[in-house]
């Protein structure tokens, strides 16, 4: 596929268009020769020439999230046992790729939520048929690894019959990191012909900052990786997870702190606000997590040059219900 160079004074990537026929809604799932799309945002909400923000658009995965890729990399090459079912703990996103994955395959599932996500959320894992939906009292990234939803899958597989299950494990899982690895950090570097100077995104189970940054610091030690987490750990904003001043035990185990060159903290009312503010300025909805992310690659805009690429894991409509206040407020902006 042929790409134009980036030029730096018009700002621009080349585009590039082609059929799409496939088999099977996994071969959806993006990767290096079909990738998720990269979008400049305009000057309305970013007016500084010198630094343009591409956002990475991960709601154009067949399932609709960032997550599609880690399902579908701990699923593909495990087999299943007859009888034998699926069990992870989410905060949405990876139970819903994994449920798709699953009912595309004929195997049974079963999703350890956070009561607080959104109900959308919950209305689509009953929508896509989770055989039990089990809820906990959590923080919106479960709680790693004995309380919450994490504690109801570990009390499950350590109870009667846990050898039924098998438990994909996100936070642990190295195909976590190596999906990421393998598919988003080189759909970036070829998207932006290897001109990408930062790269943000957001603390969860880790595997995307820690896939993307170890990836392209091999290409390119210069990048900044930039990670963005909650200012507190109780929050609002569903897949992120305060990390920093965490006990060992506590942090996601895939993670790899050696590529995170800067950590920064994001609160709810940013988060939601600058959704907003993306959705009315550049008509690109996205999720309270990507406007995380953006508020503080928009602070980056303010006094530094060169190419940031965003992580948008989702897009608005899984969060209506969580964006109503905000939509609400005549003060919104």
């Amino acid at each position: 596929m042929k790409v134009q160079s980036f030029n730096r004074r018009n700002g621009k990537i080349g585009i590039n268009n082609k059929s799409r026929v496939y088999e099977s809604i996994e071969d959806l799932i993006s990767n290096r020769e079909n990738p998720t799309p990269l979008v400049k945002l305009n000057r309305r909400i970013n007016p500084n020439k010198d630094f343009p923000i591409y956002m990475k658009l991960e709601r154009y995965n067949p399932f609709g999230s960032i997550k599609d890729r880690i399902a579908y990399s701990m699923l593909k090459n495990y087999n299943f046992k007859e009888g034998q079912s699926i069990l992870e703990p989410s905060s949405g996103n990876t139970g819903i790729a994994l449920a798709s994955l699953a009912n595309a395959r004929g195997i049974p599932i079963e999703i350890a939520i956070p009561s607080r996500i959104p109900e959308e959320k919950k209305m689509l894992l009953k929508l896509l048929g989770v055989e039990t939906l089990w809820e906990a009292d959590d923080n919106l990234c479960p709680i790693f690894p004995n309380e919450g939803a994490r504690g109801v899958v570990n009390g499950i597989l350590g109870g009667k019959g846990g050898e039924k299950y098998f438990n994909p494990n996100q936070y642990e899982n190295d195909l976590n990191v190596q999906a990421h690895y393998m598919s988003t950090g080189p759909e970036i570097w070829d998207q932006t012909n290897g001109e990408v100077d930062y790269f943000f995104a957001a603390t969860g189970t880790c595997g995307t900052i820690t896939g993307v940054g170890k990836y392209l610091k091999e290409k390119k030690p210069s990048v900044k990786i930039i990670g963005i987490e909650p200012s507190n750990s109780i929050h609002n904003i569903p897949g992120l997870k305060k990390i920093s001043d965490l006990d060992k035990d506590l942090i996601p185990k895939i993670l790899d702190e050696t590529v995170i060159d800067k950590i920064f903290e994001v609160n709810d009312d940013d988060a939601y606000r600058t959704g907003i503010e993306l959705a009315r300025k550049n008509g690109i909805l996205v999720g309270p997590s990507t406007g995380a992310i953006l508020a503080i690659a928009l602070e980056f805009a303010k006094n530094h040059d060169g190419l940031a690429v965003i992580i948008a894991p989702d897009d608005a409509l899984k969060y209506i219900s969580s964006y109503a206040p905000y939509i609400n407020d005549d003060k919104t902006l």
